[in-house]
């Protein structure tokens, strides 16, 4: 369960959609920027008895603040700062310098002209379809007016013009392609998210699967065969435990706390399998300090290879025998032994519990596990970490 939690907690992550939504405010920033920036070298050339310039780039540079400003803060623009960008920056100011602000030329308008492309370019990926159409249509037929107001030849009214469109139209196209591949991309990490958490509640599954081969089942198939007496108190005080465990699988908080040493986690394998009668002669030299969640993983491994001894080998007595790894890695090395009559590896499948309780929980925890048996030589596993 805490490894699902684990995984929906990446859905906090920005989505592909909004980075794409980011990268066009900062590239219409940009873009507005660039205008600014000619607009400022042309005005502050102006004369200071026609304010009217000045007023009307400060008007622009308030607009492009409060825009920018709360597109950035909320994630994507406002559309009223969006028209009121259309109609204060591309509209009124460009006709407001013509009749009052003692413009008489192209060059000395082209500022104000210039700052209309990057409104458009606002509007194009702001407003739906016919909004933003009427709000291009407007600003051309409103520059086709201040340029004709100025006598400007019609090659600068068509650049002008061409340029105020295009600008528009491949704004529109960069936010339809970078929309359309964030969508994909958000899609693309939902399935991945999704095969996660099957991956991980598959793995839960499993997990509980195998604690219940090594424990329930192997108590009740004891119990079954008649080799121990069920009122003994040792047997009576492991059902009750595996009860309670059982009890909090149904209720799915059966998240058991791992070992945080191997001395313990084997101990507690060495008593739940002399609960069921088995012996087991146990010796630990220098055990090193490991993951707790390694040390669950070779108690759990311990437990079911000391389970096989007592089903399979024919004999109530294993050897245990945990060191540090001799090359002094900080790793470990488990060895369960039996005088059992043993078996032929290669006549002999291996059965759920040496592939999933013993070579499964060691491959994931990053160890291995190899099992040595003969006909007459008995079993030796060995479980080594790390691997």
């Amino acid at each position: 369960m805490r490894r699902i939690r684990a995984l929906r907690g990446t859905a906090s992550v920005r989505s592909g959609t909004h980075r794409a939504q980011s990268f066009l405010i900062v590239a219409t920033l940009l873009y507005r920027g660039s205008h600014l920036t000619v607009a400022v070298m042309a005005v502050v050339h102006r004369p200071w008895h026609l304010p009217l310039q000045h007023l009307g780039f400060a008007a622009a540079l308030g607009l492009s603040v409060l825009t920018y400003g709360t597109a950035l803060r909320r994630g994507w623009f406002d559309p009223r700062h969006i028209w009121a960008d259309i109609l204060v920056t591309g509209c009124v100011l460009p006709l407001a310098l013509c009749a009052w602000g003692g413009v008489r030329e192209p060059p000395t308008i082209a500022w104000a002209m210039l700052l209309g492309g990057s409104a458009s370019a606002a509007a194009a990926i702001t407003l739906d379809r016919l909004h933003a159409i009427t709000a291009v249509a407007l600003l051309v037929v409103t520059h086709f007016i201040g340029y004709q107001a100025v006598d400007a030849t019609p090659a600068v009214v068509v650049g002008h013009l061409n340029s105020l469109v295009s600008s528009a139209v491949m704004t529109w196209v960069f936010r339809w392609y970078l929309l359309r591949q964030g969508r994909l991309l958000d899609e693309a990490n939902a399935r991945a998210l999704a095969a996660e958490a099957h991956k991980a509640r598959y793995a839960e599954r499993l997990e509980h699967h195998r604690a219940l081969h090594d424990t329930v089942l192997a108590t009740l198939t004891t119990l079954a065969a008649g080799s121990v007496d069920a009122n003994a108190p040792e047997v009576r005080q492991r059902c009750a435990h595996e009860a309670a465990y059982l009890r909090r699988l149904i209720q799915q908080t059966a998240d058991e706390v791992p070992h945080r040493e191997i001395g313990a986690a084997l101990e507690e394998a060495v008593r739940s399998v002399e609960s069921l009668g088995l012996r087991v002669t146990a010796q630990y030299h220098a055990l090193p300090q490991v993951p707790p969640e390694v040390a669950a993983a070779l108690g759990h491994a311990v437990r079911e290879a000391l389970n096989n001894v007592r089903r399979h080998a024919g004999t109530g007595h294993a050897y245990l025998t945990a060191t540090g790894d001799p090359d002094g890695s900080g790793g470990a090395v488990v060895t369960v032994v039996d005088r059992g009559p043993g078996f032929d590896p290669e006549q002999c499948e291996a059965g759920l519990g040496l592939r999933g309780s013993v070579h499964g929980r060691m491959t994931e925890a990053g160890g291995r596990a190899t099992v040595d048996t003969a006909p007459g030589e008995g079993v030796r596993v060995e479980l080594r970490w790390p691997g």
